[in-house]
């Protein structure tokens, strides 16, 4: 049996690109915003469908990762849940990771890939440098894992297969932070399970680690709200110069963590929480509509938005000139 996401009768249009007056393309999708009190306060499409959370999961999963005793912190713990662009200042904190926990790079699992930062490709093409697992994107969240089997003794060999006890204890604290059964497992593009929950289930979970307290009596909100505050204090770990998390955090104040297939989620200083799915797959114009949704919850200020759609360069081009836009859609 092949399990699937929501359909396009469950779907709401929550992002079009504008060209010279015509409405070119339309983004179709569900969404949902929760109160700072974690209450429903906007409720669009189906958003209790299923969906691969991609890597928005990795928060989740840093989190599992820190409760299961790896011990990371600052720059190295925002580096666990980030899908960075490989940059050599993101490679030597990996490095920095492993090296701590007595690993290497050859304990890594995630595909050897070239780093999506061109300046970083292009200077490693002409220093004759080959892929590496520590450029892939997820290979912070990988030397999590790997510090957290060093830390409680589990193996590091196949630390990523879901029977393992490290990915047992990450689907444990998924359920108890989504407050959902997972549904189905699948294999993440990074080699690592990725579990599929509905976008509610997301986004309560977001939702619990973007409010919670460093003072917490419980362990695991303590390292969630350390998490936040560290990512936030260091925008640059969870993807890279002028990438869309990035500039989210560094404009808004946010907690953003995209993910594959079109997944955002975000949340604002107070708390509020936006979680959404683009049926389509395209991530394009997910980080202005989840900013937008958070502004429309009266958790931002439309101005702040309006500077973060100018730093993502959402401008559509025509003859090199600006001729229109990607832009939030009528739905939201």
């Amino acid at each position: 049996m092949v399990l699937e996401t929501f359909t396009a009768s469950d779907a709401v249009e929550l992002a079009v690109v504008e060209r010279s007056g015509f409405i070119e393309s339309r983004h179709a999708g569900a969404a949902t915003v929760l109160s700072p009190d974690g209450d429903v306060v906007t409720r669009l499409g189906n958003a209790d469908a299923l969906i691969l959370p991609r890597s928005s999961l990795k928060p989740l999963q840093a989190v599992a990762c820190v409760t299961a005793g790896a011990e990371l912190a600052g720059e190295q713990l925002a580096l666990a849940t980030a899908s960075h662009v490989g940059t050599d200042r993101h490679a030597d904190v990996v490095r920095e990771i492993l090296t701590a926990g007595s690993l290497t790079e050859d304990h890594l699992a995630c595909p050897p890939a070239w780093p999506s930062d061109s300046a970083t490709r292009d200077e490693m093409v002409r220093e004759h440098s080959q892929k590496a697992r520590i450029r892939m994107n997820c290979s912070g969240k990988h030397a999590a894992m790997l510090r957290a089997c060093v830390a409680t003794g589990w193996p590091t060999d196949g630390y990523l297969d879901p029977s393992h006890p490290l990915q047992q204890h990450i689907r444990d604290v998924v359920e108890r932070l989504t407050g959902e059964k997972i549904a189905h497992t699948a294999v993440d593009g990074c080699g690592a399970p990725v579990h599929a929950i509905t976008l509610s289930g997301l986004a309560r979970g977001i939702h619990r680690i973007g409010s919670a307290s460093e003072r917490s009596p419980f362990a695991l909100h303590r390292v969630a709200g350390t998490l936040v505050r560290t990512v936030r204090e260091n925008p640059w770990t969870i993807e890279g110069p002028d990438q869309p998390d990035t500039v989210a955090i560094e404009t808004l104040g946010v907690f953003a963590k995209g993910g594959a297939e079109g997944i955002m989620v975000m949340v604002a200083p107070d708390g509020t929480t936006a979680a959404l799915k683009m049926l389509d797959g395209s991530g394009r114009a997910a980080t202005i509509v989840a900013a937008t949704l958070l502004a429309r919850a009266g958790a931002l200020d439309d101005a702040v938005v309006a500077k973060l759609a100018d730093a993502l360069n959402l401008g559509v081009l025509g003859g090199g000139r600006p001729v229109g836009s990607i832009r939030p859609g009528a739905g939201i």
